[in-house]
């Protein structure tokens, strides 16, 4: 069953809004897993007031109506699948971060605290419910890599910042792959971090697509001029560090097809 702002095409899909929640939610009775990942893109320019707006709305709102709609049901899904980020914890340095760390302070850590309190009321409905807090994905058709494919074919990228800032990145293919297993592991639940073993400075992200596209990467963009171009959005997105690990998920067992970033690039661009 597919979930769609659109009119279904037919039986396997359900209309949905942010605003209004499922236009038939009957059709949920007797599903196994929900698998939730809407919300607005934080990425693009500046944020505006409603750009924030938009980005808590289609989270915080979007997730309640979820809930609230297979909360509901006679016969609910065993299983919750809740999109978070490891925007949940905020700028941390060179701090090492695991499941257990503290949420931040900034405004993707508020957003992210308020979208995992909506998550958690279908623990309270007897669903089990994991919240993967995932990292930037890699994948060339959407997201951070594919906005920075075009400058840097172009031989025009590179370090933002001082370069020394920690990203915490995943592979599409084990992105997948972590959704599959939480559903198939019923011991998991909660925070997950959905992210490779293997964080990197931005300085080695860089070198390592640059290598990947054979291109040089000798144009940095200071780190005044991402606060002057981007604002809040530069600092928490480009600017800000966080060094995070998925310590669940190694516990439990998980094997990752990608744990090195240039094999994952060099899959995400093939």
């Amino acid at each position: 069953m597919l979930a769609s702002r659109k009119d279904p095409i037919d039986e396997q899909h359900v209309k949905w809004s942010i605003d209004d929640g499922f236009a038939n939610p009957e059709k949920l009775e007797g599903l196994d897993v929900v698998v939730h990942l809407a919300g607005e893109n934080v990425g693009g320019l500046r944020w505006t007031d409603e750009k924030k707006k938009a980005i808590r709305d289609s989270r915080v709102f979007g997730t309640r109506n979820v809930v609230d709609a297979i909360s509901k049901l006679k016969d609910k899904p065993k299983t919750f699948i809740a999109s978070s980020a490891i925007g949940f914890y905020g700028e941390r340095g060179e701090e090492e971060v695991n499941e257990t760390s503290a949420a931040g302070d900034n405004f993707l850590a508020s957003v992210a605290k308020d979208w995992e309190v909506e998550s958690r009321r279908a623990e309270d409905a007897g669903i089990r419910t994991v919240l993967l807090r995932t990292g930037i994905v890699l994948s060339k058709d959407g997201g951070a890599l594919s906005t920075m494919l075009l400058p840097f074919k172009l031989g025009v990228g590179g370090v933002v910042g001082s370069g020394k800032q920690w990203m915490s990145w995943i592979s599409l293919d084990d992105e997948v792959a972590i959704i599959n297993y939480a559903i198939e592991n019923e011991n998991i639940r909660g925070a997950v971090n959905a992210v490779s073993p293997n964080p990197v400075t931005n300085q080695e992200f860089t070198k390592t697509l640059g290598e990947v596209l054979y291109r040089p990467t000798f144009l940095p963009l200071p780190e005044f001029a991402v606060s002057m171009i981007f604002g809040e959005m530069g600092d928490a997105l480009l600017l800000a560090s966080t060094k995070v690990l998925p310590k669940r998920l190694i516990d439990a067992g998980f094997k990752f097809q990608f744990p090195d970033l240039k094999a994952a690039i060099e899959n995400a661009v093939k």
